[in-house]
């Protein structure tokens, strides 16, 4: 028969015992409440969501057919830029964008406030910007810079101005071109002024990328992608008529975010207006909070720039590059669950004619155009399909813009063109 020695600890050994189950309990707590903390941020950020973004652009120089419209340095200046966002929510953050920069980004003060006409804020709803409880900071060169929390309610479609002031001198290296909104550019710090009064404005964004709110349960997000025609050039400057603006506004009542990455001059495989859409695809679009499908609206740029000011020894792209272009686009979002929409291209016959890009359509570009779209129709590579072109197009003469949708140079659509642009889509492609 087997024995069993029972060993008593000693007293010295109970009091060890003790302090050690102490500790352990007291980590296990201290798991406990860290865990339950995460778990709150967790669900705190999920109902955070993007609801206005401007697509980061490194500036240009005189040697390119645009001008920037935005001085080359800042110093003791502040901006005022106003956004109408599409989704609203209780509280309210921005990111700000330093990527093209090569040298910290300095801060002085920001503040957020609902917009009224103008350059002026709505009284009682101003609020300071902090970052890390801070209102001055430094972003490093390259960087995004996400915002706390604002405790400013804001309502679906509203507008929001964003006041940034910059003490020191501050290359503006990283922009968007082509914002259609005008921004205001004033001596001194004047982020809480109720009106800003200047002679100096611009319609493009500076290190302004993104608003977010927190949103009650979004349903999530669309993103379109594209060029200048998404961007809204042709459309009318403060009046919100880009059709992605349309989009958000018919897309509001079943609680989903549209965010505009369109950039004028953008191309699918090309630099120069900011970097090609292979490039740029993570940071516009798949790294958005809670996005669920994106538009594609590429290639007219790709097709037509080749010979032109803009790309003068450039040729034509081949059709397999661009093909290969627009698969990679939708395995990368199919890899994160992420629908992707093609949309056709639009005619452009007699596009920026009289200008000095009046050599942007020739019959070999719009043969082009046509075997692009062909393929975006018929390959089912793309989980549903935009028939921009369809839509657009004269019924008289199909290689150009419907003349009631013309901004007037052949190329973009104006405001009445981009209203039945976003009225054409079938919401239930989307999702």
């Amino acid at each position: 028969m087997t024995t069993h020695t029972i060993v008593r600890p000693s007293g010295r050994h109970l009091a060890w015992l003790h302090r050690f189950t102490a500790i352990v309990l007291a980590a296990a707590l201290a798991t406990s409440a860290v865990l339950s903390t995460a778990s709150e941020i967790n669900n705190s950020s999920n109902s955070w969501i993007g609801t206005w973004a401007a697509s980061p652009q490194p500036t240009w120089g005189s040697d390119f057919a645009f001008p920037t419209n935005i001085p080359a340095t800042l110093q003791d200046q502040t901006i005022r830029q106003v956004a109408r966002i599409s989704l609203g929510g209780k509280r309210i953050r921005i990111v700000l964008s330093n990527e093209y920069g090569s040298q910290p980004l300095v801060i002085g003060a920001a503040h957020i406030a609902l917009a009224d006409a103008g350059s002026a804020i709505i009284t009682g709803t101003d609020q300071p910007i902090t970052f890390g409880g801070k209102t001055a900071v430094i972003v490093p060169p390259g960087a995004p810079l996400v915002s706390d929390p604002v405790d400013l309610a804001v309502a679906p479609l509203a507008s929001v101005a964003v006041s940034v002031f910059l003490p020191n001198k501050t290359p503006a290296t990283t922009f968007h071109w082509d914002g259609r909104q005008t921004a205001y550019l004033a001596k001194g710090n004047q982020v809480a002024a109720k009106h800003i009064e200047t002679d100096t404005t611009t319609s493009a964004r500076i290190f302004l990328n993104g608003i977010q709110v927190e949103a009650v349960a979004p349903a999530g997000t669309v993103v379109v992608i594209g060029d200048s025609i998404t961007d809204g050039n042709g459309a009318t400057i403060d009046a919100n008529a880009r059709w992605p603006d349309f989009l958000a506004a018919r897309l509001v009542s079943r609680n989903v975010a549209v965010l505009n990455a369109g950039i004028s001059g953008a191309r699918l495989l090309g630099d120069r207006m900011g970097v090609n859409a292979l490039a740029r695809f993570e940071r516009d679009v798949l790294s958005q909070p809670h996005v669920k499908s994106v538009i594609v609206l590429l290639g007219i740029n790709d097709i037509s720039w080749p010979g032109t000011a803009f790309d003068p020894q450039g040729t034509l792209p081949a059709y397999d590059e661009l093909i290969f272009g627009y698969r990679q686009l939708i395995a990368r979002a199919h890899i994160r669950g992420v629908r992707v929409v093609g949309a056709t291209l639009t005619p452009f016959e007699g596009a920026l004619a009289g200008t000095p890009l009046d050599n942007y359509y020739n019959i070999d570009k719009d043969r082009l155009r046509h075997k692009i779209n062909a393929w975006i129709r018929t390959s089912g590579a793309f989980d549903a399909v935009i028939d921009f072109d369809a839509l657009a197009k004269d019924t008289v003469h199909p290689s150009r813009l419907k003349p009631q949708f013309d901004s007037g140079d052949h190329l973009h659509p104006g405001d009445r063109g981009n209203k039945a642009m976003a009225y054409a889509i079938d919401l239930d492609t989307l999702f």
